[in-house]
């Protein structure tokens, strides 16, 4: 047998938590074609993993690097962390099909108008094919970009004019190639959506065998009539979904994750109901003023208005300009920041949750941005299952591929399988760990060795390779 690529005596996790095995890989026209003992088999080239681990590529459940994949190809922020494929789109906001206006928040997170330039999904599709990243891309269509498209205001619910034209831009969208459409409720340009609208989107993204993602109308006090929501939703559209950073926010709901993921299983039974999360306490959006009460520190990720105080504590900025968080926020605006407002207790708890999907929900436009940007995969592996022993190895894995390719109908993707796409990550499982922090955010991790994109090495002696073998992910399983 002859494999253009062997890896080597590694250790690999196959992405279905399975224990670890030794085990040789062979990699052939960009699909692995063999795993087990190659020893027999020729190759182009032999590369040693010994000592190392063999994962299937990392896919980031929840990004928000649309626009990343165009500016910014090498995609090192998350090469970086051993991620093969993104999936875009998430929380409303997608930068197609948009044209012609000035992006309300938190549509600015992936900049401004002269980025919101593709009038359909499939433009945008064509420019991804025509310059493609080092990375895969699997799209989600954004309902607060289908309502800012086909609405003159947004504070109300769509009529059904409206509505019908947001159907036809969302079919429109899933034939390009997008695999499911997501939701912001939380968000201003959504917040007056009503839940009849949102099922009926929901049907049409169900109708082309798609998954509905929400960043649901509350993550605080109400989250639990949120749950109810989507669970509502789910049922009504028929349709696969996933709450998005599931989280409990402020003080007074720390622990009440106990009652969320309760909910979530006994839904499970009758709905096909996951998340995603990320491994910190500290969440990242828009500057908004709805934010202000449940967050105990917060961090200015960015500022068009004073730039020079990126990376600046907000009320560091108050006693600075004498005046309440809520003018700063005003004096401040267009602006993003970090909310410290979740409890360490509850994150472990969620990350535990069996089928759970690590999502990073990075935002690369911020120019300080939180450092789940660079660091959220590595962060799982070393922090949490090697130095916390909070679950095997394993299950750190799944969570990163087999879960998430399964939750998003990625057929070809998410295991170290023969005839599955060639997307292989080898690190070093005593090493890996995350670098960026707060207060230096831009850290490439520590242990993560060698990348691999369709067979393609994109990441080496960390650095970009310059190869961009990405591809866009259209097939729905």
């Amino acid at each position: 047998m002859h494999a253009e690529l062997i890896i080597s005596d590694g250790q690999v996790v196959d992405g279905s938590s399975a224990p670890v095995f030794g085990a040789d890989v062979a990699i052939n026209r960009g699909q692995i074609v063999g795993v087990g003992d190659l020893d027999d088999w020729n190759s182009n080239v032999r590369v040693s993993a010994k000592g190392k681990y063999v994962a299937p590529g990392f896919i980031d459940a929840h990004t928000h690097d649309d626009r990343l994949l165009l500016s910014s190809p090498d995609m090192l922020p998350k090469i970086s962390q051993g991620v093969t494929t993104v999936v875009t789109g998430n929380c409303g906001v997608s930068l197609a099909p948009l044209t012609g206006v000035d992006p309300p928040p938190p549509l600015n997170l992936l900049g401004g108008r002269d980025w919101y330039r593709f009038d359909s999904t499939q433009a945008y599709v064509e420019e991804l094919e025509k310059n493609p990243a080092a990375v895969n891309s699997v799209m989600l269509s954004g309902h607060s970009t289908l309502r800012v498209a086909t609405m003159n205001r947004l504070d109300r619910p769509a009529d059904s004019r409206e509505t019908l034209a947001m159907e036809a831009l969302l079919d429109a969208a899933m034939e390009a190639g997008c695999v499911g459409f997501s939701t912001g409720l939380e968000y201003p340009p959504a917040i007056a959506a009503s839940e009849k609208e949102v099922i009926r989107l929901a049907k049409r993204a169900a109708v082309a065998g798609g998954v509905y993602t929400t960043h649901m109308r509350n993550e605080s006090d109400n989250v639990h009539l949120s749950i109810e929501e989507t669970v509502r939703v789910a049922t009504g559209a028929g349709i696969r979904t996933v709450i998005s950073h599931h989280k409990t926010c402020g003080k007074r709901n720390w622990g009440r994750t106990r009652e969320t993921l309760s909910r979530i299983r006994e839904a499970q039974r009758s709905v096909d109901l996951n998340f995603d999360v990320y491994p910190y306490v500290a969440s990242s959006t828009s500057l908004l003023p709805q934010y202000l009460p449940h967050a105990d520190r917060i961090l200015v990720t960015w500022s068009d208005a004073h730039p020079e105080l990126d990376g600046v504590e907000l009320d560091v900025i108050c006693e600075m300009w004498k005046v309440s968080r809520e003018q700063a926020v005003e004096m401040l605006a267009p602006a993003g920041a970090i909310y410290f407002q979740m409890d360490e207790t509850d994150l472990r708890r969620v990350l535990k949750f069996p089928g759970a999907m690590i999502g990073s929900d990075g935002l690369p436009s911020d120019r300080f941005p939180h450092p789940r940007l660079w660091g959220t995969f590595p962060r799982v592996l070393g922090h949490y299952a090697r130095d916390l022993g909070l679950f095997p190895i394993e299950e750190a894995v799944a969570r990163m591929t087999g879960n998430t390719a399964k939750t998003f109908g990625l057929s070809d993707r998410g295991f170290i399988r023969p005839g599955m796409s060639a997307d292989v990550v080898v690190f070093d499982p005593e090493t890996v760990i995350d670098k960026a922090d707060f207060g230096a955010p831009i850290q490439a991790a520590d242990g993560i060795e060698r990348v691999y994109v369709n067979g393609t090495l994109t990441y080496h002696e960390c650095e970009w390779t310059g190869n961009r073998p990405g591809q866009v992910i259209k097939a729905i399983a």
